[in-house]
């Protein structure tokens, strides 16, 4: 297995265990954590003795999203406006679709924030354990963007006026909330625990029955080009308008008003 820089790759018992490892910077994604991540699963997807994939982050906390720090860095500016005009599926997104191509089970491990570009990396697993301590937002919304990171395809099956209301207010939200609105599978005291378990009862099955239950659950939502673009688009849209700017402002003056709708 590759040596990563930001992520910790543990092959143990026929399971990958996958960690997000950056928890001085809450598990924040930057460019190379995302490369890392995309080679991971691809590797991941030639091993044929794989049960199951965990992923997990590092510390206290699943991942506080973009690493804004790294996305505002000139030199990955131009990178990342590439990514946003190309017709295919943007590296932002592909990070997070990934894990519904694997040909085995996906379970996120949540505990602290789990936000922004988090928690559409959750949302690409096929089944997220929480811990109570779990915390959720859409957290684009707080600085005038949307998300864009294949939220239209991983959030298909999540309640649509729960992740309306989340991607309108950047509201953050708790674990029972975040059960009730079908963004979690699972609450837990000990949610990696009771992930191995989940793992242990799955591996007492056939792994090709597995893989068709995978691929049967999703044979009605194969990415729609069209809707990740349209994602994008409106991320452009909004980047190039004013009222984004007033957002920044606003972040940190309450009393910043924004203008009349730009856009229809």
């Amino acid at each position: 297995m590759t040596h990563y820089r930001q992520i910790l790759v543990q092959m143990s018992d026929d399971i990958a265990t996958i960690t997000l490892n950056r928890p001085d910077k809450k598990n924040a994604l930057s460019f190379l954590m995302m490369d890392e991540l995309i080679d991971a699963a691809k590797s991941i997807k030639k091993q044929r003795h794989l049960r199951a994939v965990i992923l997990e982050g590092a510390g206290a906390d699943f991942c506080s999203g973009l690493d804004l720090a790294d996305l505002n860095n000139p030199k990955n500016m131009a990178f990342a406006a590439y990514q946003l005009i190309k017709p295919t599926p943007s590296k932002f997104q592909q990070v997070c679709l990934i894990w519904r191509s694997l040909p085995v089970p996906v379970i996120a491990v949540i505990d602290g924030v789990c936000v922004g570009g988090g928690l559409q990396l959750a949302l690409g697993a096929d089944i997220r354990m929480a811990s109570d301590q779990a915390r959720f937002s859409v957290l684009e919304a707080k600085w005038g963007l949307v998300a864009d990171m294949g939220i239209t395809q991983t959030a298909a099956d999540v309640r649509r006026d729960h992740v309306a209301k989340l991607a309108m207010t950047a509201q953050m939200i708790d674990a029972e909330a975040a059960l009730a609105a079908g963004i979690v599978t699972q609450i837990s005291d000990d949610p990696k625990a009771h992930a191995k378990s989940l793992i242990k009862d799955i591996k007492a099955r056939s792994p090709d029955a597995v893989l068709a239950a995978k691929r049967v659950m999703y044979a009605d939502r194969r990415l729609d080009y069209l809707a990740l673009y349209q994602e994008k688009l409106w991320q452009i849209r909004l980047m190039l308008g004013k009222n984004r700017k007033l957002a920044i402002k606003k972040a940190k003056d309450d009393s910043v008003s924004f203008i009349k709708r730009q856009f229809r």
